[in-house]
């Protein structure tokens, strides 16, 4: 199979022809056909997620459809069209797994950085951890939703029920739960970097009520705040946004430190907390609301082998919406689908 395999960390992505896998007990072997590149990934190739298994196929928003089963794999059939998100495998016997909060399981393996991921023609994947998806999404559309959408969902439900709310930075995850939020009739305020003034006519275009730099204040007190763009500095500006008893929730793995900031801020019984992977309970959720809404996935499709362009687009910030690798595609595009 052809794969895109980091090999040394902070170093490009080197295409490479490698044995097909086989499926174990329980596992499922996937034809890959899309997988939305996350910000997560450029966290591992540039080496702020410690110790990923190397050499690694990074990604973790794959859809493909079903090639092989392992022996004692149930529930899945040839043909069967998959996704696959970051967590890949967990233990299933702790106090976490076993309350519901499998996300924090102290042994889970997540995919793309311990457990090979979806930047190959060819994927294996615990059965257990993949997901049918909704229809009236292609393949491309539906990537994204496996993590910015799950992500997303995750977020605002812990970000509670107010009506005023503000998200920091305007990417992948940000684009999908804003119509979340607008379907539950919330307003929402959107931070993008000061000189993004793209983001901001992408956010107004939308549906946000307001759209300024990260270095603004918004036009009313807000009732929570996500901050999806991975900036510690961030924090101290969203809890200075969000009225006494508000909640700020850091949607990322990785941020920058967070600088100090005076106990006033928080005061007022304001909330800071973060968001920490997800369960299969948020994919079932948000794969019931999704098509109802419906969300819509702006993607900006690259073939396979330009894995490495995306990631400059995407560190760059030249991207609205997300950046789908396409096994299939010979050229890129993008467009609200």
């Amino acid at each position: 199979m052809i794969a895109m395999v980091l090999e040394r960390i902070a170093t490009p992505l080197v295409r490479r022809e490698v044995p097909d896998p086989k499926p174990g007990p329980g596992q499922l072997l996937l034809e890959v056909s899309a997988c939305a590149v996350c910000r997560t990934d450029l966290h591992v190739v540039d080496g702020e997620l410690a110790e990923p298994t190397l050499p690694l196929v990074p990604g973790h928003e794959i859809v493909g459809r079903v090639l092989g089963l392992g022996s004692k794999t149930r529930g899945w059939s040839i043909g069967e069209r998959v996704g696959v998100g970051w967590l890949g495998w967990t233990c299933g016997r702790c106090e976490f797994c076993r309350s519901g909060r499998e996300n924090l399981c102290d042994e889970a393996l997540f995919t793309g950085y311990q457990l090979p991921g979806g930047y190959a023609s060819r994927a294996l994947a615990d059965a257990r951890f993949c997901f049918r998806l909704p229809v009236g999404y292609s393949d491309i559309e539906a990537a994204p939703l496996l993590c910015a959408g799950l992500i997303g969902y995750r977020s605002l439900k812990a970000a509670g029920d107010g009506q005023r709310l503000g998200l920091y930075g305007f990417g992948a995850a940000a684009h999908l739960v804003l119509q979340v939020a607008l379907h539950q009739g919330r307003r929402v305020s959107v931070f993008t970097r000061p000189a993004d003034d793209a983001s901001r006519r992408f956010a107004l275009e939308m549906g946000a009520s307001w759209a300024g730099g990260s270095d603004r204040t918004p036009p009313e007190s807000l009732d929570a705040a996500i901050l999806f763009a991975p900036v510690g500095a961030l924090v101290p500006a969203a809890l200075a946004a969000v009225k006494k008893g508000g909640r700020v929730i850091c949607a990322g793995i990785h941020m920058s430190d967070i600088p100090s900031f005076s106990y006033e801020l928080l005061w007022g019984e304001r909330t800071l907390a973060s968001v920490a992977n997800l369960t299969r309970k948020d994919a079932e959720e948000f794969f019931s609301l999704a098509p109802q809404i419906p969300v819509r996935t702006r993607v900006n499709a690259y073939p396979l082998e330009d894995a490495n362009r995306a990631f400059q687009d995407l560190k760059a910030g030249r991207l609205q919406g997300a950046a789908v690798l396409s096994v299939e595609a010979a050229d890129s595009g993008s467009g609200l689908q």
